[in-house]
Order: structure tokens, then C-alpha cells, then sequence
């Protein structure tokens, strides 16, 4: 559940500029050193409903590490609105934390500042080794063919969560498994004065999240096998307009989530003015909210036709968020050391039920906390239909003209101008222009 900033993209294209001298004091290996080895900084992502929810779940974990280890740890949980603009100042400046919490997304983009320890088979052998975690989590933790820059923490996938009064006040008996589905059974709930499916609109990384499932439906992607932008593609274009066409055309979104950026859609439905959620692990931010779990169901994110799978089959994105060490710590046995507590077996128990995602490692997986209907969809998600975003060093410029581009097209259709392929192209060939050059 992560955030960014438009602003991000000039924050990223100096820290790529920068890299090569920002990040001095370190080798070439991982670099750091332990001379404050009884302390540690910790930046958590926000992934409760809230700063003073993570702290609470937090806390009680770092408490047991300085228990276990004499290491007393310093956290500060960050907002996604601030999280990568304070990582990409870190990473210029060659002063941030100890021990960090990335968006898994970014991986490679920050892989390519040079400002986070790579994980070598020597540095994973400390944590137990890298043949514990996932396969899929693995592959969002940097660019191929390259040590990993962090090591998978939550696991996450999108499903769609259905309020089921609205569904059964409608005459809908089941979920709607493809897109024709989704958008005939909104006729049916418009019809009972409810609005249909959620959106945020003005979110650049929801956004992304969407029309990167799009494009993979298409058998589209928005960047070449060796790496190039490729975001004028017909596909391309073909599922841009099909995912803003869900309000343009379609009418399912309403014309009001064009604004939303800051979690509103779930908060609509949270309170039952909406019939559909497309997110990412709800369960948590639903039930902080007031929404008891047995008014929801949770199915997979339609596709086009058939069932979720591989291909074009592809239904989420794989989400997640990642832990990695600045490069610069002065504590590097002692963040060695916390990542192991985290990924270990027990603690990711513990996380991944309090934030309700997934373990990345795969031994806390088989827990019976993660055999619950909803994460059971979410956990077969990941495993057998769900696609890694491009790891490509100018991932998160992607995110910012992209996710810019779709923004502008949902304003387009709030404000009843048309969005047309040709409209969408252009937008779409402007984002590419912002691009760095290869």
C-alpha cells in the first residue's frame, strides 16, 4: 500500500546522477561498519490505517530484538507520501537509517543509487539463506541477473472485495469473475442507488498498479525486453483506455474518484456506498474502519475471459514491501542481524497477521493465520496469476509520468471530455518523453 509523489521523478533522475559519489565509506561488497553497535535507526513504511497503529504492532517486536540482542533500535514510521523522497535524499546525502522499508517496486530504482547494501549469497547465508523466501518475492527485489538490494518483508496482492448485502439487495448471486461481468452487474447495482467500483483516481502508484494488470491482459508491457519505454504501443494504449474506460465509458467508477488519492475509495466502502474495492490486503484498513469481515467477500481481480493464471491471465501485481540496509549504517552486524528477526519464522507470523499479508517466507506461509478465505485468495494470487512490475532502474520514473498520464485521462472523463485512443496516446507519448534516456 504505498504512495508516491509527482515530485519523485526529479528526486530520482539526481540521485541516479549522484550515485557515484554520493555513496562513499562503503566497498564495493556492502561497505558500513559497526562503530555504534548498540543502536539502530529504523524507517517503517506506513502499513496500518494509521502512523500510531504501526507503532503499536511495531514496537512490542523491536522491544524483543533489544531483549534478544542489547541492540536498542530507533523507529520512525514514514508516510508513503514522504517515504521515497526521504530515501532518495538518504541515498545523495550518504546519511539515512540503519535498516529501511522500501516499496518492493522500487527495488531497482534505489538498486541503482548505490546507496543500499546488495545481498550477496554470503549476505543471505546470515538470515538463514535466500532458498527460504519465495520465488516470486525474489523476483521484485532488484534488477535480474543482480544481487538483490533488499530482502522481501510483506507479501501483498490486489483482489476484489464485494460488499454482499449490495450484491444479494441487487439479485447478484456470485462475484464477477471477467470485466463483461463486472460492468453488467454494475447496471444492476446503479439501479439500486449504489455506486460501483472504487478508484483512486489522482494515486499515481494505483494507477500504475492497474494498468500495468491491464497491459499484461493485453499481452502488452510498457517497457522491451532490453529495457526501453514502450508505452505508445497499440496494447498498450488498448488497456490504458479499457482501465479509464471502467468511468469514461462504462460508468462503474464514479466521475468523483477522479480526485481521490488518499484512500477514500476504501473508506466508501468501508461504509457501504460501494459495492466493489479492487486493493491490495484490506482486511486490516477494512476492519480499522468499522467493517465487520462477514459483510465482505474477497475474489480474485477479474481478467478479460476464463480464469486467473499466467499470460495474459495476469490479474495483480505482485505488491509487497521489502527491508534493506543502507549501505552507509554504522551498525552493519546489528542490521544484519535485525533482518534476520524479521524474516524469521516467528516474526513473520507475527507481522504478516497483524498487517494481514503474506509471509514472503515461505515456512511462515503454511500457518493456519493465512488459511482464512481472504488471504487464501490473495496468497493463490500471488502464487499462480500475479506479474513482477518492471525492475528497470528508471521504475519509478515510470510510476510518476505513467501514473501522471492516467491521472489526467480520470480527470478527462470526470469532467465529461472524451478520452479517445487518440487522447490516451498522447498522454501516454508525453509520459515517455519524461523518460531518462536508455
Amino acid at each position: 500500500m504505498r504512495r508516491i509523489r509527482a515530485a519523485a521523478v526529479g528526486a530520482v533522475t539526481l540521485s541516479l546522477a549522484l550515485a557515484a559519489t554520493a555513496c562513499g565509506g562503503g566497498s564495493s561488497t556492502g561497505g558500513g561498519s559497526n562503530d555504534s553497535p548498540k543502536t539502530l535507526t529504523y524507517w517503517a513504511s506506513n502499513q496500518g490505517a494509521s502512523v500510531a497503529v504501526d507503532k503499536q504492532v511495531l514496537q512490542p517486536e523491536l522491544d524483543k530484538f533489544e531483549k534478544q540482542t542489547g541492540i536498542k533500535v530507533k523507529l520512525e514510521v514514514v508516510p508513503w507520501s514522504d517515504l521515497l523522497n526521504r530515501i532518495l535524499t538518504a541515498t545523495t546525502s550518504g546519511q539515512g537509517p540503519d535498516v529501511l522499508n522500501i516499496g518492493n517496486t522500487w527495488s531497482a530504482s534505489l538498486q541503482a543509487t548505490g546507496g543500499l547494501l546488495s545481498w550477496d549469497e554470503k549476505n543471505f547465508a546470515k538470515i538463514g539463506g535466500k532458498e527460504r523466501f519465495s520465488d516470486t518475492a525474489l523476483g521484485s527485489t532488484g534488477v535480474q541477473g543482480k544481487d538483490p538490494a533488499a530482502v522481501p518483508l510483506y507479501s501483498m496482492a490486489y483482489a476484489l472485495y464485494y460488499n454482499k448485502k449490495i450484491f444479494a439487495d441487487a439479485g447478484i448471486s456470485k462475484p464477477p469473475a471477467t470485466w463483461d461481468e463486472l460492468i453488467a452487474d454494475g447496471k444492476k447495482i446503479k439501479a439500486k442507488g449504489k455506486s460501483v467500483l472504487g478508484a483512486e483516481g489522482a494515486n499515481l502508484s494505483e494507477n500504475i498498479h492497474h494498468v500495468f494488470v491491464f497491459a499484461k491482459q493485453h499481452g502488452a508491457d510498457f517497457f522491451t525486453a532490453d529495457g526501453k519505454p514502450d508505452f505508445t504501443n497499440p496494447k498498450v494504449v488498448e488497456a490504458v483506455k479499457s482501465y479509464v474506460d471502467l468511468m469514461a465509458k462504462d460508468g462503474v467508477i464514479p466521475a468523483g474518484d477522479a480526485e481521490y488519492a488518499q484512500n477514500q475509495s476504501v473508506s466508501d466502502f468501508a461504509k457501504g456506498k460501494q459495492a466493489m474495492l479492487l486493493w491490495q490486503s484490506a482486511a486490516s484498513n477494512l476492519k480499522s474502519q468499522g467493517m465487520n469481515q462477514d459483510a465482505y467477500g474477497v475474489a480474485p481481480v477479474p481478467v478479460i475471459s476464463g480464469a486467473p493464471g499466467a499470460g495474459t491471465q495476469v490479474n495483480s501485481a505482485v505488491m509487497g514491501i521489502n527491508i534493506a540496509v543502507f549501505k552507509n549504517t554504522h551498525n552493519l552486524d546489528g542490521a544484519t542481524k535485525f533482518v534476520k528477526f524479521m524474516t524469521s519464522d516467528a516474526e513473520q507470523k507475527i507481522l504478516n497477521t497483524a498487517y494481514t499479508s503474506i509471509p514472503p517466507v515461505k515456512a511462515a506461509q503454511g500457518d493456519q493465520a493465512f488459511n482464512a478465505p481472504d488471504t487464501a485468495v490473495l496468497r493463490d494470487t500471488l502464487a499462480k496469476s500475479a506479474a513482477a512490475l518492471p525492475q528497470v532502474p528508471a521504475e519509478s520514473q515510470f510510476e510518476t509520468a505513467v501514473g501522471t498520464a492516467v491521472k489526467e485521462l480520470f480527470a478527462d472523463a470526470a469532467a465529461g471530455r472524451a478520452v479517445t485512443t487518440g487522447s490516451v496516446k498522447a498522454k501516454l507519448e508525453k509520459a515517455q518523453q519524461q523518460m531518462p534516456a536508455a
